[in-house]
């Protein structure tokens, strides 16, 4: 009678151990258009990280575009609801959250950010911010010169993207790679001060 052969034991599976990371999560805040999403997700690849989008989730959990939850319920109301979702990515790990253009703007929510981790601000010229969001339907642009409107609201919200963020970084006329490693090389920097 024939046996089969001996069959060697399976080899372990190789496992790749992603290259060390300076922290397991991040935020980015910054006005519409300056690339955060296309930014914070191409960051999350970099560091072996998930991305979250705040104004996906909320979205997703309403049901409604954020175009409809503003003319349904109202700024304050959509705000409400980025301040719960902000809240609730401090309990996350391994990851990279984006938050809307506004969320920085609550002061709240920029205690919030910080007291979890490192904080990015992205900028843009508002130019280039009406070049990337012209085809997008975005109820704080639908009145009047859109580009004098991101003027006014950049000049606003300014001192709230200062105070939220450690690390700044212009996205204007630049590769997302480069803008990527500046903000790896930075979070470096920060993972080796923070106490």
């Amino acid at each position: 009678m024939r046996t089969a052969p001996h069959s060697e034991p399976p080899r372990p599976v190789a496992r790749y151990l992603l290259e060390e990371r300076p922290v397991d999560w991040v935020a980015l805040v910054g006005f519409m258009g300056t690339g955060k999403s296309r930014i914070g997700w191409e960051l999350s690849r970099r560091l072996g990280l998930t991305f979250i989008d705040t104004d996906k989730v909320i979205a997703r959990v309403s049901c409604m575009s954020i175009p409809e939850i503003f003319e349904t319920y109202g700024e304050a109301t959509f705000r409400d609801y980025e301040t719960e979702v902000v809240r609730r990515s401090l309990k996350l790990t391994d990851v990279v959250v984006s938050t809307g253009g506004g969320a920085a703007v609550r002061e709240h929510n920029r205690r919030l950010l910080a007291s979890r981790g490192p904080v990015v601000a992205l900028w843009a010229s508002p130019e280039t911010i009406y070049l990337r969001t012209r085809r997008h339907k975005r109820p704080l642009l639908e009145i009047g010169n859109p580009v004098e409107r991101i003027h006014e609201l950049l000049s606003a919200r300014r001192a709230a993207y200062e105070d939220a963020a450690s690390i700044h970084v212009s996205t204007d006329g630049r590769n997302s790679r480069d803008v990527v490693e500046e903000i790896v090389e930075a979070l470096w920097t920060w993972a080796d001060s923070a106490p």
